[in-house]
């Protein structure tokens, strides 16, 4: 049972132990590290890629697991049997959401492929709401669980920026320069010292201004792009290591490559609780906290819309409630398994605000992904026949030559629709 082998991260641990942490949404998690390191944390984000991470994740996970465990665990495994680090002064750190996907069950699997590679000693810290484990050493109180979701907001929005300025800057490389800066600030702001920290969400606002500005003042070239957005399933959507860097082969070939924030996902997860009591009748005070929440995660998107429209050089996001007004009539809130509902909404969401070309990626064989992802496409298309849409399916025995193929082939649609005479 990998219960025996349940190795609590201590507070001794925390003195001289590194925290790895898996390649999945590398901006915002390099926000997420700056900020906890602030907190006495060694914590490294993986950013190894290559065919050797599949094939350990094969050798030590059944090949029947979806293709982001087998990614994640052999991740980890890598790393370990690397000379990079120490094994017995390292700790591995994963997301757990608490829900029905098989996401939540990834630290038992991790653990189990620990204990065949005879590293059964090192701590699994398991990082969730639900506070699904305890683990003495990495413990963290409300302040800092409000300074993570303050990362997300400030990461959604860089990452925004960083998009929507990559694909037409006249020096190559200024965008991420200017992200690492202002990736570097915000961790030590949110994190060290209370002081800043109080003025930054005093003036939230403001720091969101001076972001927007910064990445205004880049110069910048008239470039012919083509628009698109990804949508699917959040592992293989934001990790690089999951979708075969899609996004760096978008803007090789030309794109501006538009995907909906990850703020997104937890206000949608809130607003599945207000969901359970309104179709259910139940979980009144789950519901009663969910509401307050969602309330205020959707003020916070909002000031940063505003922001962007003020400046008015980008492109701002999408509000919440529009995507639910969105969605109405297409697919029931109630489908909140993985991505449920949200997923078509994003791609409706992309649609209304003139992103026609859609990615839609999915680990095969994610059943939820292949239901509210491909099974609602052709509805979607059918009343929306602008709408340009190719869904990749990314597994162990899948070629990024075929699936680059396909994606080829969706932007060749994509420029023969943008060049015809209207």
């Amino acid at each position: 049972m990998t219960e025996d082998y349940y190795v609590q991260f201590t507070e001794e641990m925390k003195e001289d132990y590194t925290i790895l942490v898996p390649s999945m949404l590398n901006g915002h998690f390099e926000l997420v590290c700056e900020f906890l390191r602030t907190y006495g944390y060694k914590i490294e984000l993986l950013t190894s890629q290559g065919q050797r991470i599949v094939d350990l994740g094969l050798r030590y996970v059944h090949n029947d697991t979806c293709y982001p465990a087998i990614l994640v665990i052999g991740q980890f495994l890598d790393a370990l049997k690397s000379e990079n680090y120490d094994p017995r002064k390292v700790a591995l750190i994963y997301f757990q959401t608490g829900g029905g996907c098989r996401a939540s069950n990834y630290i038992s699997l991790l653990r189990k492929a620990l204990i065949k590679a005879d590293l059964e000693f090192v701590p699994v810290i398991s990082l969730s709401l639900m506070g699904l484990e305890k683990h003495p050493g990495f413990k963290l109180n409300l302040k800092q669980y409000m300074g993570l979701f303050d990362a997300l907001l400030y990461g959604d929005l860089i990452y925004s920026l960083v998009n929507q300025t990559k694909p037409y800057e006249i020096k190559q490389g200024e965008a991420e320069e200017l992200k690492d800066k202002w990736i570097r600030k915000l961790g030590d702001a949110l994190g060290s010292s209370s002081k800043v920290r109080n003025q930054i969400l005093r003036h939230r606002k403001a720091t969101y201004r001076q972001i927007v500005e910064d990445f205004a003042a880049i110069p910048k070239a008239e470039r012919s792009t083509v628009k698109v957005g990804v949508v699917g399933e959040i592992y293989v959507k934001f990790s690089p290591l999951g979708n075969n860097n899609l996004e760096q082969f978008l803007l090789n070939e030309g794109a501006e490559v538009v995907i909906p924030g990850l703020l997104d996902f937890f206000i949608y997860c809130l607003y599945n609780a207000i969901i359970d009591y309104k179709f259910y009748g139940r979980y009144f005070f789950r519901h009663l906290l969910g509401r307050v929440a969602f309330r205020y995660l959707c003020n916070k998107k909002l000031e940063m819309i505003a922001v962007m429209a003020e400046e008015g050089s980008f492109k701002p996001p999408t509000s919440f409630e529009r995507i639910i007004e969105l969605n109405e009539n297409y697919i029931s809130f109630g489908v909140k398994m993985g991505e449920g509902w949200l997923l078509p909404a994003e791609i409706l969401e992309l649609a209304d605000s003139g992103v026609n070309n859609i990615v839609c990626v999915q680990p095969f064989g994610c059943l939820p992904n292949h239901i509210v992802g491909k099974g609602i496409m052709r509805p979607i298309k059918e009343r929306n026949p602008e709408i340009n849409i190719v869904a990749i399916d990314y597994d162990t025995s899948a070629t990024s030559v075929n699936q680059e193929n396909r994606i080829k082939l969706m932007l060749s649609t994509a420029r023969e629709r943008q060049s015809a005479p209207i």
